[in-house]
């Protein structure tokens, strides 16, 4: 699966917030709550409290009922909200391999929309009047990050199926593509909700599960609902009129930008040169590695977010697989380029030759064990380093993974136990082993008419594993122990990916992917090679893509906890967003494949889209799946050695760089951007990430005030009106009247429309 940016990267492990928890400061036990101040020196006063206790009530705010919470408003706000976050995640995973969910987005845009109707229509307007409160912008983040879930699948494991020839036709395929999005929302939605009292109650403080984004976004709806400061109301505005700003900015240059990309979007300095040395110099020699600079919001916004070391890891990364190694190989022989211009096409005599384009990104090899592309033989490396950097990162949080073990095995006692006891039995084993300290339990907030009853998830969650068999079975072709497999390591993968955010902020899904892949892979390989492939990369969607619905699910219980919003109506804002969900990322995968038909296609010369993550699993699925094993012999040696360097950086820097020397962290590279750059041949994102990530330290050290305030709202507004904006033009391809039609190539390569 892609990446999310929670508040770390994608094919890396989550990097958001990281650099803009403006809200939140969590040390040791205690979180620290501010209200917003517009100047830097005002006194701002703090409450300390304990992480694992609901906000206090704020007596100046009025208690929401439960028609004041859960409202038709708030809902049809968060779709809305939740299927642009979809709509634009399909357009950045597509781009880049990241993707990010809507917590923050539809927090701070659902409180701008919902404040303004509660403003202008007063408390009697239909739907949308009525007093909106800080419960009520939690069900609206709710239903959003829901209706922005599922996108990850379709820019990973549906189009790499595509590429393989494993599935037909997108549009002919939509309604099996709508049933696999139904049970992947559906099993991860159901098997989550009794994990709320799991994770967030019984084992968060024994175990320290902050949910430190989780807890941004419910500091940042109590920060804006809060009415005692005399900025808070004040900064709320600005943050949300910056966000606002940025978001239709974006939007409006994205679309304007494709009709002039060599002017608007790219900057090809070198093929400028090249240009005015008369068509005589050697710049496309570096030209034709993509060494460019694109003027894209949505990464320059993802720079802002994860701060300098993943950007510089991405940009040095790129450096080095696409600076040094690739030409390293052409020059001696070890991988071949294809000449763009051929002999007598037209403008072969400007752009043709030894010095023209040279395109060095081709799948289409006749022979790629002996004679690769360079995107083809740094393909390995690049993913060996991601599997490895991903695992050794849990690798070295084995005292975590052994707690997540005993937290499945505890979870299973309880349910257990609680049921011997209904039929008027004792089980001293199952007492014993589901048995909690009572200090370490968190008293739930909500009354026991507002938890979700057994009955209206257990039997709903048979009837859905029962549902992905058949679907599996029938339009996929996998068999039930195959299937159920699948399921079961959903189940197992959400407890660690799940741990893992709450502890550490980073959900491993790129683990949790690739363990889902070699699993299946062990066991399909008595199997016909090309069935085996398509159990191999629709197994592991199912898996991945479940651990991953859950965690964000799990994690919006985490803001409906401190927020003391009723569990039982954010389960109801989850079903409805996850409908939306569940139409909106498939439709748009579709309208995308319509439009840029070159991303199903692995031979493309060019393509706007490179599919970092389709690239991934199908390399996966082929290296587990594939007798022949097709890697260069020299690509998977350097991959063996750069693989093992990167486990042994990750263990030293977490063994040996604690303490006094914790400080020289920051100096070590984050091989899970290495490994992206290595396998993303396209050197300008990591050149924009850096100069986001640039432009966000200086402006954190000269005004952090000013930082700490607008930074999220403008970098994500960039990301979701560049995504939207994205979306916008494979609409106008589609309509006839896109770039590719009416756009200018002026300022491009061999002037052909670039961008």
């Amino acid at each position: 699966m892609p990446e999310q940016i929670r508040t770390g990267t994608a094919e890396t492990e989550d990097p958001i917030t990281d650099t803009c928890e403006a809200a939140r400061e969590t040390k040791d036990e205690k979180i620290s709550i501010t209200e917003d101040s517009d100047n830097a020196g005002d006194h701002v006063p703090e409450l300390e409290s304990d992480p694992f206790v609901p906000f206090p009530d704020d007596p100046n705010i009025p208690e929401e009922t439960h028609s004041q919470i859960f409202t038709i408003r708030a809902n049809l706000v968060g779709c809305i909200l939740g299927g642009l976050v979809n709509a634009s995640n399909v357009y950045l995973g597509l781009k880049t391999s990241w993707i990010f969910p809507a917590h923050l987005f539809g927090a701070i845009f659902g409180f701008a929309f919902l404040r303004l109707c509660s403003k202008t229509l007063g408390e009697n307007f239909p739907v949308l009047g009525g007093r909106f409160g800080p419960k009520e912008n939690a069900i609206v983040q709710t239903t959003a990050t829901a209706a922005g879930g599922l996108s990850g699948m379709f820019v990973s494991a549906i189009p790499a199926l595509y590429q393989m020839k494993l599935l037909d036709n997108p549009v002919s395929d939509f309604p099996r593509l709508i049933t696999f999005t139904t049970v992947a929302a559906y099993y991860g939605l159901l098997f989550s909700t009794p994990l709320r009292k799991f994770f967030i109650l019984h084992v968060a403080r024994e175990l320290n599960l902050v949910f430190p984004t989780s807890t941004a976004t419910a500091i940042a709806i109590r920060s804006m609902h809060t009415v005692t400061g005399e900025n808070a109301t004040e900064n709320a505005k600005i943050r949300t009129r910056a966000l606002i700003i940025a978001f239709a900015g974006c939007i409006a240059f994205r679309v304007a930008s494709s009709y002039a990309p060599g002017i608007l979007w790219d900057w090809h300095f070198f093929s400028w040169f090249y240009q005015w040395s008369g068509y005589s110099n050697s710049a496309l020699a570096i030209e034709n590695w993509g060494w460019i600079f694109e003027l894209t919001p949505a990464i320059i916004g993802t720079g802002m977010l994860t701060g300098v070391n993943p950007s510089l890891s991405f940009f040095g990364g790129g450096v080095l697989a696409w600076g040094i190694i690739g030409p390293a190989l052409v020059h001696n022989g070890m991988a071949h380029g294809v000449a763009l211009f051929a002999k007598g096409y037209p403008g072969y005599e400007k752009w043709g030759g030894e010095r023209g384009l040279i395109s060095f990104n081709s799948f289409a090899l006749k022979d790629p064990k002996n004679a690769p592309s360079p995107r083809y033989w740094l393909l390995w490396p690049g993913v060996m380093l991601m599997v490895c950097a991903s695992f050794a990162e849990l690798g070295v949080q084995y005292k975590l993974i052994w707690f997540a073990l005993k937290s499945i095995w505890k979870a299973l006692a309880m349910g257990a136990n609680s049921t011997t006891i209904k039929m008027g039995k004792k089980s001293k084993f199952l007492q014993k082993h589901a048995d909690i300290k009572t200090e370490s339990i968190v008293k739930d907030p909500a009354a026991e008419e507002d938890q979700v009853r057994l009955w209206q998830w257990g039997l709903p969650l048979i009837l859905v594993i029962i549902a992905t068999c058949v679907v599996l079975g029938l339009q996929y072709h996998l068999d039930v122990g195959l299937s159920l497999l699948a399921v079961l390591l959903g189940f197992i993968f959400s407890f660690l990916a799940i741990q893992c955010t709450g502890a550490t902020n980073t959900t491993p899904i790129t683990a949790v992917a690739k363990a889902s892949q070699l699993v299946l892979g062990a066991a399909t390989h008595n199997y016909p090679v090309k069935i085996a492939q398509r159990m191999n990369l629709v197994g592991g969607a199912v898996a991945a893509g479940a651990a991953n619905q859950a965690t964000d699910l799990v994690t919006d219980f985490r803001v409906g906890f401190l927020l003391k919003t009723p569990p039982k109506l954010q389960w109801y804002a989850q079903i409805i967003g996850s409908i939306v969900a569940m139409f909106v990322a498939p439709a748009v995968f579709i309208v995308f494949m319509k439009a840029y038909p070159c991303v199903l296609d692995p031979n493309a010369k060019s393509c706007s889209f490179s599919a970092p993550s389709v690239v991934a699993w199908r390399a996966v699925a082929i290296a587990v799946t594939d007798p022949t094993f097709p890697v260069p012999k020299s690509s998977g040696i350097f991959s063996l050695c750069i693989g093992i360097f990167s486990i042994v950086v990750v263990i030293f820097r977490h063994n040996y760089l604690v303490g006094h020397r914790e400080k020289y962290r920051i100096y070590v590279p984050n091989f899970m951007a290495v490994g992206l750059a290595f396998v993303l041949p396209m050197t300008q994102y990591g050149t924009a990430m850096l100069t986001g990530a640039t432009i966000a330290f200086y402006w954190a050290k000269r005004n952090p005030a000013s930082f700490d305030l607008l930074c999220y709202a403008i970098a994500g507004g960039m990301i979701a009106g560049e995504g939207l904006g994205g979306v916008i033009n494979a609409i106008l391809e589609i309509a006839g009247v896109g770039s590719s039609k009416y756009g200018s190539a002026i300022g491009c390569p061999g002037d052909i429309l670039c961008g």
